[in-house]
């Protein structure tokens, strides 16, 4: 392994579980300004000096500004932007502060994805020392990529960059490999509302439209189109549906809620065609609230990926993940953009959330090598 990177990796993974503990003591639900204000405070303080800090505005409405920490260099080239979030799943009443558990660090938002916004200010920090190999550093770190209905605003900003970095969540290979995350799937989340007619259930029953029974049809027209062995790989999963006032009201109206994933965001549209306009007089409306793009990067970064390889003294994978990531807004504006660069982990979005404590280094060398590797080429 490369001096530099073993290294500036056990300083990043010494530093990593109190800085950890600090951030994840941050309740920062999406949509939260105040606990969103507090977690960039943290991350601000954990920044190298001569950072310069600008709070830019979010892609969501009423939310806080994000938060963008840039290095100047004196390199004349060599750009490179880091990625996080430091919202999260968990409401206030959820929250649970960082516990250790020997092999484990159990928290709020931990593996998705505090851990990897605390590997990349180390990342960043590392950097401060070695101005001489960057023109230009920048970690942005958002508040709403757990729930986004619009585009990403700051893609247009980095375009022609070199490389942008994302530091969700790392994984291994069946075989124990090293991976990072160079192909993700499209992401949508589907609405059917359902306008119907309420009626008495017991003596008037055949008088209303029944949404409840619409919305049901609704689902399974949805999940006849679930094929993730198919071309787009597409699965189409019913997850939340709210109908129904009472017991012996028939109710007129509700919502159904679908998450979608596919190779191609275009591929929703056929799922959305799918869906009759009506059911026994009870009108569908529907719509994609939530529209990500995909994201393949294998090609453009296979050979970065040996060349990190090499100087980690380990092979380093491309692999596929099927959720979400702002990672995906960047890849069409910048070429050579690589996910799963965090720690690893599991039980994202559960109270349960964990990151393992052995992989703080590992992934720090991981990250690292592939910034030596874009950089010195």
């Amino acid at each position: 392994m490369d001096p530099w990177i073993a290294e500036a990796a056990a300083r990043i993974a010494a530093r990593a579980p109190q800085e950890l503990e600090r951030l994840v003591a941050v309740s920062s639900p999406s949509g939260d300004v105040a606990g969103a204000d507090e977690a960039f405070a943290v991350a601000q303080s954990l920044a190298p000096e001569g950072v310069r800090v600008e709070r830019a505005p979010c892609s969501s409405i009423d939310h806080a500004e994000d938060l963008i920490l840039t290095l100047q260099g004196s390199a004349p080239s060599g750009r490179i932007v880091l990625l996080g979030h430091v919202d999260t799943v968990h409401s206030h009443a959820d929250h649970r502060a960082l516990e250790d558990h020997g092999e484990t660090l159990v928290g709020a938002g931990s593996v998705d994805m505090k851990a990897g916004d605390v590997l990349a200010l180390g990342v960043l920090r590392e950097l401060a020392e070695r101005p001489e190999t960057f023109q230009e550093v920048a970690l942005l770190l958002v508040c709403d990529e757990e729930w986004r209905a619009g585009d990403f605003v700051h893609a247009a900003r980095f375009a022609g960059w070199d490389a942008c970095l994302c530091f969700e969540g790392g994984e291994l290979t069946a075989g124990g490999e090293e991976a990072v995350v160079v192909r993700r799937k499209a992401a949508g989340t589907l609405q059917v509302l359902a306008h119907g007619r309420k009626a008495h259930s017991g003596s008037a029953p055949d008088t209303g439209a029944n949404a409840l029974l619409a919305l049901a049809s609704a689902a399974q027209s949805v999940a006849s189109r679930h094929d993730p062995q198919g071309s787009e790989r597409l699965t189409a999963v019913p997850t939340v549906i709210n109908c129904g006032e009472a017991f012996n009201v028939v109710p007129g109206t509700g919502e159904l809620l679908c998450d979608l994933r596919a190779d191609d965001v275009d591929t929703f549209d056929s799922v959305l065609a799918a869906l009759p306009a009506t059911v026994d007089g009870v009108r569908l409306e529907r719509a994609l609230l939530r529209r990500w793009p995909s994201m393949d990067a294998r090609a453009q970064t296979a050979p970065l990926l040996e060349t990190a390889g090499e100087r980690l003294g380990r092979p380093i994978i491309g692999a596929s993940r099927g959720g979400a990531s702002d990672a995906s807004y960047m890849a069409p504006h910048i070429p050579i953009t690589i996910d799963g660069l965090g720690p690893r982990g599991g039980g994202a979005h559960t109270a349960d959330e964990y990151v393992v404590v052995g992989s703080l280094r590992s992934r720090a060398e991981v990250a690292l090598a592939i910034v030596d590797a874009v950089l010195c080429g």
